[in-house]
């Protein structure tokens, strides 16, 4: 009988412990999460995304000018309208494309968007010296769905971790100039804010060079890994900064991801799969992080599990921004995959915990 007791009050001891442990580390990530948004600095340029309906705007230039191989100082002047306090304004924007494979393969190249500050003054725009202007690549029916399911990557990114880019949704009228004529496209885009204002926010620096991913902070580096995961995205590379930078904040490295639209949850049908990884479809899924204590990436998908209908609500927030229902419906049912992995313990531990990367 006292051995029975004593084997009780020890599995009691053990169980209040856990209790306490995981009460502890719940608190740690509370508090560092609200630190970390109390951390932040506002800044000017942050007026641009307070609002977070779309931004009617109005653009016109030459595609085939803006595709032209010149190097960065090379840029197309042009007049960007934009309706804000109940009228049209006017400010003076320099463009030119960015990303080399978008620039040979689209139709509409992505935009880089350089404002004097003179003329940002005062403006919606104050305070953004540098934007991207993400577009549709090619002629195709869900063109415009596509940027709506690439913007919801962005907008489950900013629930994932604090260190992320602002975003605002556009709705485009392009005036496309050509040789005898011109031709007007009703386009979705959105506004993806400079690197370095997310650097400014937290104070830190924003830069680019060969780090090892373990080298970085262990909890925004599963974050990130479990993030791609998610959308299904392989076409990245934190260590050489493929589609993503780096934030110094601290003292501590972070990585801050960007460029979703090779994911599985867009699903373009420009994507290409990367067959050396085992996959067969830019659906499928592979996990990319690199192998850490199994306990942080346990509190990494209780984070995920805990947003489920956080992330749910995100895509049905936009349900009347897709213009086809068959590309929303892909959208949601691509989350419910997702979801039916690591709500799974056996497939998650085959599909993430397995997979973890030692090299």
């Amino acid at each position: 009988m006292e051995r029975y007791f004593i084997t009780i009050f020890t599995i009691l001891v053990v169980k209040s412990i856990n209790y306490i442990m995981k009460s502890q580390m719940f608190l740690w990530t509370f508090f560092s999460a609200v630190w970390m948004l109390m951390a932040q600095v506002a800044q000017k340029s942050d007026q641009l995304f307070a609002d977070q309906s779309p931004l009617k705007v109005k653009l016109s230039y030459s595609n085939n000018d803006m595709r032209l191989e010149t190097d960065d100082t090379t840029l197309i002047k042009t007049n960007l309208s934009y309706w804000n306090e109940n009228k049209w304004n006017d400010l003076e924007v320099s463009l030119r494309a960015r990303g080399n494979f978008r620039r040979s393969k689209c139709y509409f190249p992505p935009i880089k968007m350089k404002i004097k500050k003179s003329k940002a003054k005062e403006t919606l725009f104050e305070g953004n010296k540098n934007l991207k202007l993400v577009v549709p690549c090619l002629l195709q029916k869900e063109k415009n769905d596509n940027i709506v399911q690439e913007f919801i990557a962005y907008k489950l990114y900013e629930k994932v971790s604090p260190y992320h880019f602002k975003t605002r949704r556009v709705d485009i009228e392009f005036t496309e100039i050509k040789k005898n004529k011109e031709v007007v496209h009703n386009l979705k885009g959105f506004l993806i804010e400079d690197d370095k204002r997310v650097a400014d926010r937290f104070e830190g620096k924003s830069f680019e060079r060969y780090i090892h991913p373990k080298a970085m902070d262990k909890m925004t580096s599963v974050q990130n890994a479990m993030f791609q995961f998610m959308i299904g995205n392989t076409d990245f590379s934190v260590a050489y900064q493929h589609n993503g930078k780096l934030l110094y904040i601290d003292k501590v490295i972070h990585p801050l991801p960007y460029d979703f639209d090779l994911c599985g949850l867009v699903d373009a049908s420009y994507a290409i799969v990367n067959s050396n990884l085992g996959i067969s479809s830019v659906r499928d899924r592979k996990y990319r992080g690199f192998k850490r204590d199994e306990s942080l990436i346990d509190e990494v998908r209780d984070q995920f599990l805990k947003n489920k209908d956080l992330f749910f609500e995100i895509i049905e927030n936009q349900q009347n921004e897709f213009e086809l229902v068959s590309e929303y419906e892909s959208t949601h049912a691509y989350l419910t995959s997702f979801y039916d992995i690591i709500e799974d313990d056996t497939r998650y531990d085959r599909q993430v915990i397995e997979e973890m990367r030692t090299k």
